[in-house]
């Protein structure tokens, strides 16, 4: 199979489709590499098709792949802090009791929204998935929550706002 006459039309291909030229040189080299393995007794009649076919299927498995990754949560990697004095430990629980008011105080779906994002890491698609709404209402929802949040710190700690 002549791979390689086709090798510079399918990353032109390519680059259009994913946008991004190091993508598209490792989905085309992807695609070469499975359609060079294929044993020689399974002809292929249209060997440009297949070729595109199989790097189409690539790129929505790269794609498939990337959208999961944004929507996992963040892990609980990072080791606390063991070093705090008792006066900066008795101030982090402190400033903790205050944002945990905060969020209290907000509706339900942007205390979901925001805690969906701060603490889970998900992505605002992965968010407007699970609460059945646009990205752009929870932008709102989150940028709302941030706010609420910023004022009512400022004021329970009397902190001028300016």
């Amino acid at each position: 199979m002549a791979v390689e006459k086709y090798y510079g039309e399918l990353l032109r291909f390519l680059n259009r489709t994913l946008g991004n030229s190091h993508d598209a040189a490792d989905v085309a080299h992807d695609a070469c590499v499975r359609v060079l393995g294929r044993s020689p007794e399974s002809a292929v009649e249209q060997p440009r098709a297949f070729l595109f076919k199989t790097a189409v299927n690539l790129s929505v498995d790269l794609h498939r792949r990337r959208t999961r990754r944004e929507c996992e949560p963040l892990h609980d990697d990072i080791a606390p802090d063991t070093a705090l004095t008792p006066d900066e430990d008795l101030y982090r629980k402190q400033q903790l009791e205050l944002v945990n008011d905060a969020l209290r105080s907000l509706p339900e779906a942007c205390r979901t929204a925001f805690l969906l994002r701060q603490v889970e890491g998900l992505s605002h698609r992965c968010i407007a998935d699970r609460l059945g709404t646009s990205t752009d209402m929870v932008k709102k929802h989150i940028a709302r929550a941030m706010k609420h949040c910023r004022l009512y710190m400022r004021t329970r700690q009397h902190i001028d706002p300016t």
